[in-house]
Parts: C-alpha cells; structure tokens; sequence
C-alpha cells in the first residue's frame, strides 16, 4: 500500500510538473509556427504583442492566446490595417505538442474585438489579396504547412466587418458582429450550425439601403469539400424584425462561383413591413393591428466572376394596407406598394429600382409617389413623381416616432424630377427637368435644437431646374418674426454634390431676437444636447459652411443681449463660414449707428474685424450698455451728452459671439456734443478735487472735446488732449488697461492767482499783463483703477519755486532803483512794518541779514495753506 501511495504520488508531482513546464518548453515552438506560417503565405506583416501557451484551464488541450494581433498590408495599401484583434484563442489536443514532425492542427479557435477592414481602390486592387503566389514546382516538393484546421467549433465576438469598394461605390459595415459556428469541418462532407447577429448598413452610389440595421440569422450549412459546395438547408433570418426563409447553395470553382438562392417571408402579414424600419424609429409593433399584405420575395441565380454578378428579382408589394398602433387615434390606410429590384443579365450596370406605386391616406388626405432608378451603378438615371397633402398633426396621431411628435401645418406638393448622376456630378445642372410647387402653411415644430416652437404661418416654393423660387416665407421663433422672398440657386447641386448652398434674400422683420437662434451645439455622436439654450458661455456657434449666400434685411426692432437696435437695415453676405456685414445702420441711444466688417467662425476660435460710425449717441447709457465702450474709456459713464466716435477694431470672440476684450486690437476717434460730468460717483474725480480744492468737476467745459486712443494687448493708450476749466488748461496723457488698472498724467496749468493771499501779495507788485500770464504746471499722477485711485501731485514744489521766481523778480526789480531802496521795497513788498511773531511779515533787516531761501519758504507755506483751504496735518499733500 505504502508502494502505491508513492507510486501515486511520484504521479502528481510529475503531473504537476508537466503542466508548469510543458507551457515554457512548447510556448517557442506554437509562437515560431504561427509565424512561420504567416511569413510563408501572407504578403503582409504579422505581429502580436504577446503570446501565452497554457495547458492548466483547457485540459486535457493545450491553448496559444495572441493578444493585440495585427496584420498590415504592404504595398498598394502600405500601411493600412486589414486585420486586427484584442485577443485570439487556438485550441490544439495537448499530445499535438510531443508529435516528432512540426505538423500541428487546431481544433477550435476564439476572436474577440476583431475588426477586419476590405478596401478596394479605384483601379480594382483589393487589400485582402495578401497571398503569395505559389510555385507549382516548389510546392510539389515542399513541406506542407504547418499549421492544419480540423475545426470542430468557432467563434468570433464584438467584432467589425466593413468593406468599401471604390470601384463601385459600394459600402458595407457589419457592427457588433458575433458569430459562432459547431461541426467536424475536418470531414469530407459535414453540417456546420452557426449563429450570427450583428448592425448591418449598405450603401450604394452614395444610397442607403440599410443604415445599422439589426439582422440575426440561423443558418444550418452543408458543406461538401469535394465539390467545394455550400448548402443552405434549414435557414431563418431577421432583418430588424423581418423574418426570411431562404435555401440554395454557394459552389466556389476555380474560375467563379456559382450561387443559387431563393427567399420569402413567411408570411404576408402586413406588419412585415413594420418590422422593415428600424425599431428605435418603429417602437414595438407588437399589438399592432394590421390589414393587407405585404410580401417580400426573391432570388440570386448565376455566377460570381470579374465581370458578372448573380443575376437577381426581388419583388416587394403590399395592396390596399392598413396598421394602426393601439395606443395612437389613427391609422394609415390605403397603403399600395409596388417595387421590385432587379438586374436582369448579370451586368453590374444594369440593375435597376422600379416604384411604381407608393401611396397612402390619412383621414382625407392622399399621398402619391412613384420613381424608377436605373443603371444605379454607373450613370444612375432618376425620374421620380410627388403629389399629395398631408396634415402633419396627423403623422403623431398613426406613427410613434419622436421625428414627428408635435408635428403641426399643412404641407401640399406636386413635383417631377428627372436627371441623370453624370449631369449633376459634373456641375451640367441644365440637363436636369424639375418642376412643380411646394407648400406649407401653420406649421409648428418643437425641438430641442430650438430656443422656442418654431411656426411658419405660411411658406411658398416654385421649383425649376435651375433654382428654387422662395414666394413668400412668414415665420416666427419666440420673439422673432421674419418675412422673406428670394431664390436658391443650386438645391441639387447642395443635396448631391455637398456644393454651397447658393441663393439671394429678401428678409424683413419686425422684431429680430438674436438670442432665439442661439442655441447649445449638439453632440452627433450621442445624439444628445450638451447644455439647456441659449447657449452656453462654454459652447460655440458656427456659421454653416456650406451657405453662401446673400442677405438684404431690414428689422424695425432688433434685440441683443441687453441692446435694442431700431430701424436696422443693411446687407449680410454669408460664404466660406464667414458673415460679412455692408451698409449696415441702426438707431441705437437716440443716435445714428453705421458699422462694416466682418464675422468667422472658420478657425476653432471666432474672429471678427468692424468699422463703427457712431453719430449723437447718449453717453451715459451707451457707456453703461455696451461693453465695449465702457472698456475703451470707462470715465465716460460719469459724463452726460452727446457722443460721436468712430471705432475700427479687430480680435476674438467668445463663444456667445461677445467680443474677448484681452484679444482685441484698434483704434478710435470721439467727439463730445454738449456734454457735462456728473462726478458724484467718481471715486477718481473725487480725489482729484480733494488735491486741487480750486477744482470744481462739474464746470470742465467738455464741448467739442476731440481725443483719440488705440488699444492692443488690453491696454488703451490715449493720445495727448487737453480741456479747459475757466482759464485752467489741463493737459491729460496716458492710458488703462481693460482690468481698470490706471496709468495717466494731467498736466494742471494753474494760474497763480489761485495759489492762495500771500502769492496774490507777490503778484500785486508785478506788472498786470506780467501776474496775468504766470501759471504753474501742478504735475497729477494718476495710478490705481478707477474705483480705487491713488493721485499724487506736485503742488508743494511747484508753489514753492514760482514763490522763489516771484522774489527774484521783484529783488531783479529793486536792484535796479538803487540799493539804497531795496529794504524799503521789501520791506513793502512783505507786509510794510514788521508784525509781532507773523509768519508771514518780514523786517526790512531780517531780508538784509538773512537768505532768500527762509523767507520763500515760509511764504509759500502760507500760500499753500491757503490753496487748500483749511489746515491738514502737516505736509499731507502727496
């Protein structure tokens, strides 16, 4: 017994060691043949970035996991990706790995996160053929491959097929695509039963046939290697939730491929056709009650070569239709449908669609429509026929669908078309037929996408083959009312050719609200708003790019942000994602506003360039209402009057099209009318009067006052001017930034006489044309911002020194009567007889004995008391 336990034992622990090291001594071996094997057939490059050999969770079969495969074409399509995947499984038995010769085969494998992309150029060069041409000799005598299939099962998981063919103009996607398949394909003849499920679209000649519509299929496959035959034998399909039966067989042979299919549904219930239209548009049709038939059938017969495909007949018809949804109060009846797709000699080119009939009632109200397409693939030719009325406040009443919820107006058309792809491709727009009249009227329409209902009272098209005649437009959002007229010069050319929409209008409009169309950008991808309108601070808006187009309006009443412009007139040209503005005038502040420029949004930040004519506008409130201005010269929303300014000016703007004050750049001229300060809200005026008490705000004459600036970098700089207080010229230099921040010097020529009794004594004992014509330069130094300025001034020392020139005069003066007369003078000249202890009197001996320098500065510290007014602490003046 004790044998047997050692023996079992001696067992495991080489058990165990097996499955730790059978992985590190085979991983090489499975790595350098799935390599090899690819190098030897693939015209591509092969690489993965990591690869795992376990045998512990697939046992008794070993597992090689390839994660992050590639595979990259070379040459025509160097570089491109034909195929790629998160992670692929092999599965091989284990006893695979000890075989003397390299030959190894699979049993099963597993992809997932696959994506596979087909391309084919316009020359009929395809990325897939990435086989190496094989040698007849070589391959007589060399060894077969290493890698061998004896599938037994399959699958592939949330993966992507998609296919493009340049050639044709055909695409073709298959998302979230898994499929799974099971059967001994290493037999000669076998079943395989596979699963498939996936979003399907199809695209051809820039038509949508399917656009990620849902399919699931169930398809039971006989397979005959011999023959190289595949057979449909027990097949369902969903496409959406369309069912189909189909059989047949695919033969491939060297030379082509033969395929013979046949195809119905399986029933003719009339909510087969329910089930055709993708159920996020359809809802659930479950509990529909339905009328009618509505049939599906067709088949694919012949061969698949380079030049041929299956000839085809597919054959869709409903006859006198009717469903209703249980929870809506209508239904639509009378439904006719007659179409039938078809190629009949297996040429590409000559597949053809046929709309004999397509038509419907609701309540009264019929709707024809009818159209052939032929040669679909090459030059496609179209002549198609619309002629009914809907109310469209009934679609909501038979239809479940968000497109048409709230839906309101009456819509009316009769129109033929007929033209061929060639014509319009080419721009030859005068070989299309279009004709007929389109209109609506007490339309209303709710969106998201909308700041408000939109309502067209009434709108009127004429159509020709070369435009389309705008008769009338009368609409309203929120606030805005527009009436419009003109023409579209291209609509084909725009609907086929993504060319501009070209066109000349009319607009007239009573109130024009631009906040109703300023509304949040809509995420595509999500399908979702990103903000509540009006937009967002953080959103941007877009001038379309494919507008081009002119714009002669006119508005009574226009309203934006916070302005209300009347009598708005000008031109608005609209092309290349830029809206150009010509003779543009407004009355806007009970003046006259005429401005120019320009506005793009084709860069990722907005710009804008304008020219402003602003004629006898109050200042007081556009100072305080336009930004703007307040920003060029905040100090003008203290003054009351007129104002004429011309303004050019260029930068960015917000993403509310507000200008971004730190990006603009210009320059500007105004003129002041009439106009006067209110100061008491001034923080800087006040400061100003508290350190020049002769200073009374209110009495600057600021009549046809004349100042330029320019800005750039958000900074103003003001171009030297100058105004008058009474006979007080004051000169002002300088500039502010847009953060309020100051930086200015006013230059105060302050006539002497206003320096106070004692300066008035000095004065008195000149010449009056002389004391007349003696002003002192009081240097202001303006700094801070302006709800907290800081001014400071040289008053002190420039009193101080016009006392000394004023001495010196009189001394000059004196010298010249004689010497002997100098103490009688000054003593005059300072106050006559000397006065007990007075600052202000000074003896005839103490001018003699003493320096100038004393005296003048005690004058003059009595005359800049007197400036002031009242007694400060000492020396306050800055």
């Amino acid at each position: 017994m004790k044998k047997l336990f050692k023996i079992l034992g001696i067992f495991l622990v080489v058990l165990i060691a097996a499955v730790i090291i059978i992985p590190i001594v085979f991983e090489g071996k499975i790595i350098e043949l799935v390599k090899k094997t690819a190098n030897n057939n693939l015209n591509a490059t092969l690489d993965f970035e990591d690869a795992d050999l376990s045998i512990w969770s697939s046992f008794p079969s070993a597992e090689v996991s390839l994660n992050n495969t590639s595979l990259v074409n070379n040459a025509p399509f160097e570089g491109d990706t034909l195929f790629k995947a998160k992670s692929i499984n092999l599965k091989l038995p284990i006893g695979q790995l000890f075989k003397s010769n390299s030959d190894i085969s699979i049993t099963t494998f597993a992809i997932d996160g696959a994506q596979l992309t087909v391309k084919i150029d316009e020359n009929g060069n395809a990325n897939y053929d990435i086989a190496k041409e094989s040698d007849t000799e070589t391959t007589s005598t060399a060894e077969s491959d290493p890698l061998q299939l004896q599938l037994e099962g399959y699958s592939i998981t949330n993966s992507e097929i998609s296919y493009t063919d340049a050639s044709s103009k055909m695409a073709f996607s298959l998302k979230e695509f898994n499929h799974k398949g099971e059967g001994n394909l290493s037999a000669a003849t076998s079943k395989l039963d596979t699963k498939t499920d996936g979003l399907i679209s199809f695209e051809m000649d820039s038509v949508a046939y399917f656009n990620n519509n849902k399919i699931d299929l169930q398809a039971l496959i006989g397979i005959d290697l011999n023959e190289n035959k595949f057979s449909f034998l027990e097949n369902k399909a969903l496409i959406n939730q369309l069912p189909l039966v189909f059989d047949g067989f695919v033969k491939i042979n060297d030379n082509n491929q033969e395929v013979a299919i046949n195809f119905k549904t399986p029933s003719s219930d009339f909510k087969n056709f329910l089930a055709l239209i993708p159920e996020v548009y359809s809802k659930n049709i479950e509990g529909v009650t339905t009328t009618g038939n509505f049939d599906v059938t067709g088949n694919f017969d012949g061969v698949v070569d380079d030049t041929h495909i299956p000839k085809f007949n597919i054959i869709i018809n409903s006859d006198n239709a009717s469903f209703k949804y249980p929870d809506l109060p209508k239904s639509l009846e009378n439904i006719n449908i007659n179409t039938k797709i078809a190629n009949e000699t297996g040429l590409v080119k000559d597949t053809y669609i046929n709309v004999d009939t397509l038509s419907f009632r609701i309540d009264k109200e019929v709707f024809n429509a009818s159209a052939k397409l032929s040669e679909v693939t090459e030059n496609m030719k179209v002549k198609a026929h619309l002629d009914g009325k809907i109310n469209l406040a009934n679609l909501e009443k038979v239809y479940p669908a968000e497109a048409v919820k709230d839906l309101k107006g009456n819509l009316s058309i009769n129109a033929n078309t007929a033209f061929d792809m060639n014509s319009i491709e080419k721009g030859k727009y005068e070989n299309t037929r279009t004709s007929g009249t389109f209109s609506l009227q007490n339309f209303e329409y709710v969106s998201a996408e909308l700041s408000d209902k939109l309502i067209i009272d009434k709108t009127s098209l004429t159509l020709n083959p070369k435009s389309v005649k705008l008769n009338s437009f009368d609409a309203k959002l929120g606030k805005t009312d527009i009436q419009a007229t003109g023409s579209i010069d291209n609509l084909i050319g725009f609907f086929f050719n993504k060319e501009d929409m070209e066109g000349r209008f009319s607009l007239n409009s009573n109130t024009f609200s631009v906040n109703d169309f300023m509304v949040a950008e809509v995420n595509e991808k999500e399908g979702e708003k990103k903000k509540e309108t009006p937009i967002a601070a953080t959103e941007s808006i877009k001038i379309p790019s494919f507008l081009n187009c002119t714009i002669d309006a006119k508005a009574n009443t226009v309203l934006y942000d916070n302005l209300t412009l009347k009598n708005v007139s000008g031109t608005l040209i609209i092309k290349d994602q830029t809206a150009t503005l010509k003779n543009m005038k407004s009355n806007l502040f009970n003046g006259i506003i005429g401005f120019d420029g320009n506005v793009s949004t084709k860069s990722a930040t907005p710009t804008f360039a304008m020219n402003l004519d602003m004629k006898s506008l109050n200042i007081d409130e556009s100072f305080k209402q336009l930004s703007l201005l307040e920003a060029l010269a905040p100090i003008a929303n203290i003054i009351q009057g007129k104002l004429n300014t011309n303004i050019s000016l260029s930068g960015f703007l917000n993403n509310d099209f507000t200008p971004n004050l730190s990006t603009l750049s210009g320059k500007a001229a105004a003129e002041l009318l009439s106009s006067k300060l209110s100061s008491e809200n001034s923080p800087l005026i006040q400061k100003l009067e508290d350190q020049l008490t002769f200073l009374d705000a209110k009495k600057l004459n600021l009549d046809d006052l004349k100042t330029a600036l320019s800005f750039k970098d958000g900074k103003v700089e003001v171009h030297p001017f100058s105004i008058n207080y009474e006979d007080i010229k004051i000169d002002i230099s300088g500039g502010h930034g847009f953060d309020n921040t100051l930086g200015y010097k006013a230059v105060v020529n302050v006539p002497a006489k206003y320096l106070g009794a004692d300066v008035t004594k000095l004065l008195a004992q000149l010449k009056e044309e002389d004391s007349e014509n003696i002003k002192i330069p009081v240097n202001a130094l303006i700094s801070g911002s302006f709800k907290n300025p800081t001014v400071k001034t040289d008053m002190k020392s420039a009193v101080t020194d016009l006392t000394k020139e004023l001495v010196a005069k009189q001394k000059d003066k004196l010298i010249e009567k004689g010497k002997d007369k100098v103490g009688d003078a000054l003593k005059d000249l300072l106050g006559g007889k000397e006065k007990t202890k007075d600052s202000t009197a000074v003896s005839t001996d103490s001018v003699a004995k003493s320096t100038p320098k004393t005296t003048v500065e005690d004058v003059a510290k009595d005359a800049l008391k007197n400036l002031f007014g009242k007694k400060k602490k000492k020396d306050t003046v800055n």
